[in-house]
């Protein structure tokens, strides 16, 4: 019909008398919504009265073919905006918490220690925000482990981080066979080798990996053989790297530690030396999860040539081990004995070493003469976490432009 909008009252009621046996249908949405508008306005329906409205809608509804709902909808969107526009559907989304920059935020800080767990690196955020006082952590602080691994799952964050992890367990043999107590005290250090290879005609070099029962307070060394002559003065330095005095030290059955020379050292200080049971595979298992977790995630597992030790003993004692030991979470457990005497580890804190050998009751029994608690901690406030790891980053990618070169002519 043509013009069918121009009608008046006296018309519409006239033709609705003269067509209750006929139908319409409006050919699209743009076009019925269009011609509703039209006739609104041309009728001026706004200050129309009662009777005149009813009318108006029946109108509506026989020409459009829609119900008597619909249009009342439509009439009412009219009053409110002056005009019937077809409305696009939107899809209905939850307000977006984290940000872009969030995401990249995280990405960073998981890109300078190569990808903590969620729990630890949940930590790492906290203390950011709330013991560093850095404002774009403020959301994230506050953050779930189960959705910081949903943000890791992002395409911005996996444009900025490329994340692969895996590690095989090495088998070594030492000491007088029990496991060791502690009994909360700290000083009863697990102690493990990790060889980085051999080449023909070239031996690799040797990481001294010790880490503390209790607080899990971690030193690394390099030496370039594992003989009692190269072990002794590492050995040793290594215990003197410890802010606590050393009372234990255990190993799995490796000749590389038991022999003369290594017990030698211990008994001149004082330190009791144990091994692993047989088919006891958990007695050194917390060093060799931290051979995976920690050497191999940052040395890798490819041939460094044992020329080198040196240069990396430097970059373990400068960098990686204050790093490792003031700014790195671990998960602490909780063990609780149940009815039949077992015992069961739950991990739900994440601390620094630093952390849990604070939070111990009276920690300076345990420290060093001459080391304090305020020295400690004024040692970890010099930076934050994600500031060390960076550094640490950054000294370990001049170690490996080093290491690409011969340390003392041509390699076979």
């Amino acid at each position: 019909m043509h013009e069918a909008e121009k009608l008046n009252l006296q018309q519409i009621a006239a033709f609705l008398n003269a067509s209750q046996t006929i139908r319409f249908e409006g050919q699209t949405q743009t076009q019925v919504y269009r011609w509703i508008e039209q006739v609104l306005c041309q009728q001026q329906y706004h200050q129309l009265g009662r009777g005149a409205r009813g009318l108006v809608r029946r109108y509506l509804e026989k020409m459009t073919g829609r119900s008597r709902a619909q249009v009342t909808r439509l009439i009412a969107r009219y009053k409110r905006r002056g005009k019937i526009e077809v409305l696009v559907y939107r899809r209905h989304r939850f307000p977006q918490r984290y940000t872009r920059a969030d995401v990249e935020l995280l990405a960073g800080v998981d890109e300078a220690p190569e990808t903590l767990s969620g729990p630890a690196t949940r930590r790492i955020l906290e203390r950011e925000y709330q013991h560093y006082g850095k404002a774009e952590y403020q959301r994230l602080a506050s953050i779930s482990v189960a959705h910081l691994y949903n943000l890791r799952q992002q395409p911005r964050y996996r444009e900025r981080r490329l994340h692969y992890v895996k590690t095989r367990p090495t088998a070594v043999t030492i000491g007088e066979r029990r496991r060791p107590d502690p009994q909360g005290q700290p000083g009863y250090l697990r102690v493990d080798s990790v060889h980085q290879g051999d080449q023909p005609g070239a031996k690799g070099v040797f990481h001294i990996n010790a880490v503390d029962q209790v607080t899990q307070w971690q030193i690394v060394s390099a030496s370039a053989r594992l003989s009692e002559t190269w072990l002794e003065p590492v050995l040793a330095a290594m215990i003197r790297q410890f802010p606590f005095r050393i009372l234990g030290f255990h190993s799995d059955n490796g000749s590389e530690f038991i022999n003369a020379v290594v017990a030698r050292l211990l008994n001149k200080l004082l330190i009791e030396q144990t091994k692993s049971r047989p088919r006891h595979s958990n007695d050194n298992g917390l060093v060799e999860t931290k051979n995976g977790a920690v050497i191999r995630k940052h040395m890798g597992y490819g041939y460094i040539h044992a020329a080198h030790a040196e240069r990396i003993q430097q970059f373990y004692t400068a960098d990686f081990n204050p790093y490792l030991n003031y700014h790195r979470p671990c998960a602490q457990p909780d063990v609780t004995i149940d009815e039949k005497g077992r015992s069961h580890c739950v991990y739900r804190r994440y601390q620094t070493p630093l952390e849990t050998l604070l939070a111990l009751p009276e920690p300076a029994l345990y420290l060093r003469p001459g080391l304090t608690r305020a020295v400690l901690q004024r040692i970890a406030a010099t930076r934050s976490d994600t500031e060390a790891a960076q550094r640490m980053q950054q000294a370990k990618r001049r170690l490996f432009q080093q290491l690409q070169r011969p340390a003392n002519g041509p390699w076979k």
